[in-house]
């Protein structure tokens, strides 16, 4: 019996963050706490009643005789873990000690008791503690007791370290007891690799429309202003004039063009490279608006007969004209204020004849 209190008062004390005069402040302890090891620990019921809604209704049930001793039962933990949970009833504190030792206890806990800050507090210790070793009992008791933070966190971790997590015996345990969780695994690995296929895929169609709203920039730009070999008809192609910004897009164009502009093979329309040519005078006219002084060939007649075509309801090529310009929009608003302006000048200024001089 003496051993019982002086394990109770120490307890007592400990509970008020080894304060003596906090101690001192609270009244006589009014209910006792059992642990699997029956150990008692002396509490207040106004306290327990206040931090946690269960065990105020826990403390409210009637008893079977009106001076019976109050009593509450936490089993199934160690004692030491019921101790810190009830430590942290008292001070909303706990150690990285207690984290480190009792994390996945206190979680439990906190979840049973509905005591949230607790319950955050687990869950943010426990996320920064995972290892392929405890991943998979994390994550089973993420899902028992609602902690969808940690759960999402133990799920990526499987995904991402499978070879090695299945190895383990959690794993194991899981495959032979809980089936629907090890489907519920596979089904988020497959989602995630669907999500990172359609991510790649998502970067690899924005740098396909970058690169045309380059080459719709370029095309200007060789029709305006000329680079080092086409130009405009009434303009000398300028051979000591220096590379572009985008000199590589624009050498590759202005190949093309003077292929386009000797080539044999496309009034029969058996010339690959004279189609993707065509094409990129399409989109320009597509997306032009200033026909009257654009100075890009073709860019009118293409816009005439778009307009007697508009019936032909061509889904596919309008939705390449959208995503076209909205990469233009985006690439223009990266630019500097002032060469935005620069460049929404020269579009205002740009008149003359539409054809080039190689």
């Amino acid at each position: 019996m003496e051993d019982n209190q002086t394990t109770s008062f120490t307890i007592s004390v400990n509970l008020y963050g080894d304060s003596s005069a906090t101690a001192r402040e609270l009244p006589e302890p009014d209910i006792h706490i059992i642990t699997s090891g029956a150990l008692r620990i002396p509490a207040h019921a106004s306290v327990l009643a206040l931090v946690s809604p269960v065990l105020e209704n826990i403390i409210d049930r009637p008893r079977k005789h009106r001076s019976s001793e109050k009593v509450i039962s936490i089993l199934g933990v160690p004692c030491d873990a019921v101790v810190a949970f009830v430590r942290f009833l008292y001070s909303s504190r706990s150690t990285e000690e207690e984290m480190e030792r009792f994390g996945i206890h206190l979680l439990a806990l906190s979840h049973v008791y509905a005591v949230p800050q607790l319950k955050q507090r687990c869950t943010k210790a426990l996320g920064e503690r995972l290892t392929i070793g405890n991943v998979v009992d994390v994550l089973q008791l993420a899902r028992m007791c609602d902690a969808p933070d940690l759960y999402l966190k133990c799920l990526k971790l499987v995904a991402g370290h499978f070879k090695a997590v299945e190895k383990t015996e959690g794993w194991k345990f899981l495959q032979d007891y809980d089936p629907w969780l090890e489907l519920q695994i596979f089904q988020f690995m497959d989602e995630a690799e669907s999500r990172k296929k359609r991510s790649r895929r998502h970067k690899e169609e924005q740098r396909l429309y970058l690169q045309l709203s380059e080459a719709m920039e370029c095309l200007e730009h060789i029709c305006t202003e000329g680079c080092t070999s086409v130009g405009p008809h009434d303009t000398e192609p300028n051979k000591k004039k220096g590379p572009c910004s985008k000199f590589s897009t624009c050498q590759g164009l202005q190949l093309l063009i003077r292929h386009f502009g000797t080539c044999k093979k496309r009034v029969n329309g058996g010339c690959l490279r004279c189609k993707r040519m065509w094409q990129l005078l399409r989109l320009h006219s597509s997306i032009c608006d200033q026909s009257d002084s654009c100075r890009v060939p073709l860019c009118r007649q293409f816009k005439l007969r778009m307009q007697l075509d508009k019936n032909k309801n061509d889904a596919r090529w309008k939705l390449l004209v959208r995503k076209v310009v909205s990469a233009k929009a985006i690439s223009s608003l990266s630019l500097p204020k002032r060469k935005r302006e620069e460049l929404q000048f020269q579009e205002t200024h740009n008149h003359g004849i539409r054809s080039f001089r190689l």
